[in-house]
């Protein structure tokens, strides 16, 4: 069963996996989180980290803390290590996984990349020509 969950709409790839958000039976809350995968096991999981900005009141600075957060991979979305992913709550689906990946989000820079790439192999299709 294909859904859309929070605005977004169900990867293309399908699955058989039942923690699936989008094609299995489980449901999302509308707690998300953006983060990075730092590392991505076997059993379909994986370990997201984002930072923060902290105050320290003695030095009137701020520092930058890291919190890191056990999620559920999906067969259909399969992040990978260094892309940044988008996270919403669900209920427990293990001892320390209570949140599913729903969307891989790309970078700006990614996406100018991909655009200076097409360009590029646009005018060289032109010259052979």
């Amino acid at each position: 069963m294909t859904k859309e969950i929070l605005g977004v709409k169900a990867p293309k790839n399908t699955c058989t996996d039942k923690k699936c958000p989008f094609h299995g039976q489980i449901n999302v809350k509308s707690e998300l989180f953006k983060g990075k995968v730092i590392k991505k096991d076997i059993n379909r999981s994986a370990t997201i980290e984002w930072t923060r900005p902290y105050f320290v009141p003695k030095f009137e600075r701020y520092e930058v803390r890291r919190s890191r957060m056990r999620v559920h991979n999906p067969g259909c979305i399969d992040a990978g290590i260094g892309q940044n992913v988008l996270v919403a709550k669900t209920r427990p689906l293990s001892k320390n996984k209570n949140h599913v990946i729903i969307k891989i989000i790309e970078d700006e820079n990614e996406t100018q990349k991909k655009t200076v790439t097409k360009k590029v192999k646009a005018k060289e299709e032109s010259e052979d020509q």
